[in-house]
């Protein structure tokens, strides 16, 4: 049974992680390149990046594909409520709301404690990368026009810039948001189990660039210029940074949902106030709220569950059978599960006479 809810959390969270979370790094470049490249011309550069960042972290890693996000979530054999996190995820994304995958399916594995801190950290990600893309773009907007493409003669420099920076783009977010799907799987995988989770991810990504990003892609298209090569590329390049940022700060995982959406907000905000004397936020604030609206949704809907999980595991356990939270209660006291489990399971020794 454990194998069989393994794969069935694998299978919706690498669905739902791959069609809720790819907008965010190659929403705008699939909306700028879709009426030049065919689909699968684009399938397959984003599936090229996808499989040589899989082998460096599986590499790199020792055999863990997470790049270090998943040293605080403990290796947990998945039972059937673990798979209701990305059900839950694959219905919202059917609905187009941009919820955090790193909420909704990390929070059935992670302590209270752990969720605390991710939720902080995505607050801080989403209050820093609005301000930041305020800031940069009222400076972008006095040099150029946002609202106009630019010219033919330049275009072709601006499309090669663009598919660099996604594909910088693209490693960097995988980093951060692959440890939601490898959650499922134990810390340490051989390389028939990668070779199954490329192949997994790349049938993924060319069902989601045949439906050409699919509804979460609405969220990009709402916003100005996003189809433009060059707004496309500043994007993604400011976004990039955003996450190298918040990978280096520590290895606690975050919402990279809430930093793409805290992006957008910040930039519209300077395009609707520094490119006309009165400004517009009568025009874009609905959208905006909108956007922040569908968040907290996502929020509610995974604290919902993380406390469901938790209710449900404490209960088990105060009716005598082995409580499933016992390691998370360790990490909630600050003491490192395997110490904490060490110390409470090691015999002790009588000393010799």
């Amino acid at each position: 049974m454990i194998a069989l809810f393994t794969t069935i959390g694998f299978i919706l969270a690498g669905y739902s992680v791959i069609a809720n979370d790819s907008v965010q790094t190659l929403g705008t470049w699939i909306a700028s390149n879709r009426d030049k490249f065919k689909w699968t011309t684009l399938w397959a550069a984003a599936a090229t990046v996808l499989v040589a960042t899989l082998a460096y972290g599986w590499y790199t890693g020792d055999g863990d594909i997470s790049f270090g996000r998943l040293t605080k979530i403990p290796y947990k054999e998945p039972q059937w409520y673990h798979a209701m996190a990305p059900l839950a995820l694959v219905l919202l994304t059917r609905k187009g709301i941009p919820v955090s995958t790193s909420f909704l399916v990390l929070s059935a594995f992670a302590s209270t404690f752990v969720l605390e801190k991710m939720l902080l950290k995505s607050v801080m990600g989403y209050g820093l990368a609005a301000i930041v893309a305020y800031v940069l773009w009222l400076i972008i907007a006095r040099f150029i026009n946002e609202k106009e493409d630019v010219s033919d003669g330049t275009k072709k420099f601006w499309r090669v810039f663009q598919w660099c920076s996604t594909g910088f783009l693209w490693f960097t977010w995988l980093s951060h948001d692959v440890a939601n799907i490898a959650v499922f799987l134990p810390r340490q995988i051989s390389l028939t189990q990668l070779l199954l989770v490329m192949g997994f991810f790349v049938l993924g990504l060319g069902h989601i660039f045949y439906q050409k990003g699919g509804k979460i892609q609405q969220i990009v298209l709402d916003k100005q210029s996003t189809k433009y090569v060059r707004s496309a590329t500043l994007i993604d390049l400011v976004y990039a940074f955003l996450l190298l940022y918040f990978k280096q700060l520590n290895n606690i995982p975050m919402s990279t949902t809430w930093v793409f959406v805290g992006l957008l907000c910040g930039r519209e905000l300077a395009l609707n106030t520094g490119l006309t004397k009165k400004g517009n936020l009568k025009s874009i604030f609905p959208i905006v709220a909108k956007d922040f609206l569908k968040l907290i949704v996502g929020l509610l809907v995974s604290v919902a569950i993380v406390l469901a999980i938790h209710y449900g595991t404490d209960s088990v356990g105060m009716d005598g059978e082995p409580n499933a939270s016992g390691a998370e209660s360790s990490m909630e006291s600050g003491v490192p599960v395997e110490e904490g489990l060490t110390d409470a399971a090691a015999p002790k020794e009588t000393p010799a006479n």
